[in-house]
């Protein structure tokens, strides 16, 4: 960040894949009481009430707006992409996340879908105009709060969709779909209990949730000292044994499970070398440090996906055994219907997203 270490050949992205690429990397003997005590402490870093978790919020999604225009692409889709082929833009990807997830959700026409976390609003959107849904989309971020509600204006959705700046502990009434993408990872380790709870007192009896958050494919752990100081204040990146108790013990149902792994890898590449190709713009909105620093954190985040055990899960949850087909076959069915009504219906996005 500070500029004194200077790759000559390559880039920061090399030297980190060169690095997390190897097969031998145990945690040497005189990291591991380091390692030990803030495994012990993660629980008080995460304390993650309300006035916390928008303070930690707005450090890192209430920056400069342009910041975000310079690599998320026009929907500012902020999560992992879903990479159908090789060979898939990073738009094209996005679009196919959102495909992807409301035919998981089985969404109905008409049905009530709160979306918990819900950015700068694309989700919402395309479950307004695609799936003819009424959807309900929370934020703890100004930023992305007023840039959402004024997308929904630009494309008539104003009375479809519903924007709020809200904790997902406020939020009440009994919803047909919960969806949640990229939230997850600002909750907690302490509040698991506390979000499933709530999703079991928000979730109608034949309702479906389908959450979709960075996760472990190791052991629990702790956050990057480096990333919780600069990043991301409050994060965690849970393993699946720690959600799936939790989950268990709100009274709600796994009724599937995927692991996407190297598609967020992929996402971050893209990213990244968006990210670049607009360095000189990333300098005039904030400096050189801010820029190496936002360097590093998409390359050291693209590698851990690439070499490490990042992964991310997409937890489909119901109350009821029936609700959901027996088979997966009906998510490529629905997809193969959406794809027919989203590649002609999409409109262009509008000035309010560039």
């Amino acid at each position: 960040m500070d500029g004194t270490l200077v790759v000559e050949e390559g880039s920061i992205a090399d030297l980190l894949a060169l690095a997390l690429s190897q097969d031998e990397r145990a945690l040497p003997r005189w990291m591991r009481p380091q390692w030990g005590m803030r495994f012990l402490q993660r629980r008080c870093r995460q304390l993650n009430g309300r006035d916390r978790s928008r303070r930690n919020v707005a450090h890192h999604y209430d920056l400069d707006g342009r910041l975000y225009s310079l690599f998320l692409g026009p929907d500012r889709q902020y999560s992992c992409g879903y990479f159908e082929s090789p060979d898939l833009t990073l738009d094209d990807a996005q679009l196919a996340k959102k495909r992807h997830l409301a035919a998981k959700l089985l969404v109905r026409p008409n049905s009530r879908v709160l979306d918990v976390g819900c950015g700068w609003g694309g989700l919402p959107l395309y479950l307004a105009e695609i799936c003819g849904v009424q959807t309900v989309g929370i934020t703890l971020s100004e930023e992305q709060l007023a840039l959402a509600r004024l997308r929904a204006a630009e494309r008539g959705l104003s009375n479809s969709v519903e924007f709020r700046l809200q904790d997902y502990r406020d939020v009440a009434g009994r919803f047909d779909r919960i969806v949640s993408v990229g939230m997850f990872e600002h909750v907690g380790v302490g509040f698991y209990d506390a979000f499933f709870h709530k999703i079991a007192d928000l979730l109608a009896n034949d309702g479906v949730c389908l959450l979709h958050s960075i996760g472990r494919s190791d052991p629990p752990g702790i956050t990057n000292p480096w990333i919780a100081r600069y990043i991301f204040p409050g994060g965690y990146i849970p393993a699946l044994s720690e959600v799936l108790p939790a989950i268990e013990r709100a009274g709600l149902l796994v009724t599937d499970i995927e692991i996407l792994r190297l598609h967020y890898a992929e996402t971050l590449k893209a990213w990244r070398e968006r990210f670049l190709a607009r360095r000189d713009e990333a300098e005039r909105l904030y400096d050189e440090r801010f820029v190496r620093m936002w360097e590093f954190y998409l390359a050291v985040s693209e590698m851990a996906f690439r070499h490490e055990a990042m992964i991310v899960f997409q937890i489909q949850l119901a109350k009821r055994q029936d609700v959901v087909p027996l088979t997966r076959d009906y998510i490529a069915r629905e997809e193969a219907r959406l794809r027919e009504l989203d590649g002609a219906s999409c409109p262009p996005i509008g000035l309010a997203a560039e």
